[in-house]
């Protein structure tokens, strides 16, 4: 589990691709003391487990689903990446509860200027914001971030400077890809407010047959 609050932003050493799968290494420092192998690091929102190590790098494996879900095949070697550790159980809880279970990608679309924020705006499918509501929380390349409008395909947020110099997004370009987490919460609750009108339909169903 993660908070969404970036600690470090580490620079892909290698990522070696073989059909849909990938090993990828991250040159890091900060997140470095204390981790080991097997440990989970979230790498702009996405959940890995350290495979290899070095003085200062990590590896870890991706499997095709992650491959597929996420933009990971964009990466390239120097490519900036936001790093995370999971949480630690006596941790400070600063953030929102980020899973590093992409849900999908967007686009960035525009950026704008709005006193001392910058305003993002990305383009996703509608099967997204149908779990985001406006001022609840989304992980976008597993930085926490609050929703200041959503919309049919697209939602907007604000990025105040110390969020801005502190992780990647500072570095992402219009029509760039970035990995989309919402709100687990908000998730389960779509899910569990479902369940009566299924349940009501499948015994209708039952008693037709």
């Amino acid at each position: 589990m993660f908070t969404g609050l970036i600690e470090e932003i580490g620079f892909v050493e290698r990522c070696v691709a073989n059909g849909q799968t990938m090993e990828l290494t991250i040159r890091c420092e900060k997140i470095l003391p204390g981790t080991k192998i097997g440990d989970s690091i979230a790498i702009n929102g996405v959940c890995l487990t350290v495979t290899k190590m070095s003085a200062n790098t990590l590896t870890f494996d991706v499997m095709p689903q992650t491959y597929q879900q996420t933009n990971f095949r964009y990466l390239r070697p120097s490519s900036p990446v936001n790093l995370e550790r999971a949480m630690a159980a006596n941790g400070r809880f600063g953030g929102h509860l980020v899973q590093g279970h992409v849900d999908g990608t967007g686009i960035l679309c525009k950026k704008q200027p709005n006193e001392n924020a910058v305003i993002f705006k990305f383009e996703v499918p509608e099967s997204l914001t149908t779990w985001m509501v406006k001022q609840g929380s989304i992980a976008v390349n597993g930085v926490s971030l609050t929703l200041i409008d959503v919309q049919k395909n697209a939602f907007s947020v604000s990025l105040i400077p110390h969020t801005l110099a502190a992780t990647q997004l500072k570095d992402v370009q219009i029509g760039e890809q970035v990995n989309i987490e919402c709100d687990l919460v908000g998730k389960y609750l779509a899910k569990w407010s479902q369940q009566p009108l299924l349940t009501i339909h499948q015994k209708q169903m039952s008693l037709t047959q």
